[in-house]
């Protein structure tokens, strides 16, 4: 079942300065996707950050998606 990234990432401006991040922690989206750019697997992720699930790495990935499917008219 695919991975809603509404259900694991939100901003708020009192934790990290608004930067997106994951539910109950204050892992940014980018910490994890820099890990995936640089070739980590999920599980690799996981054994640095024990307390992520495979579903919030996955949610990073569909976060990403959808801000690169963001089009802007101009």
């Amino acid at each position: 079942m695919p991975v809603d990234w509404r259900d694991h990432i939100l901003s708020n401006p009192e934790i990290l300065r608004g930067k997106p991040h994951l539910k109950g922690t204050r892992i940014p989206v980018s910490l994890v996707l820099g890990y995936l750019a640089a070739g980590s697997s999920p599980e690799q992720i996981m054994a640095e950050f024990p307390d992520l699930t495979r579903d919030e790495v996955a949610a990073c990935l569909d976060y990403a998606r959808d801000l690169a499917e963001f089009a802007v008219e101009v």
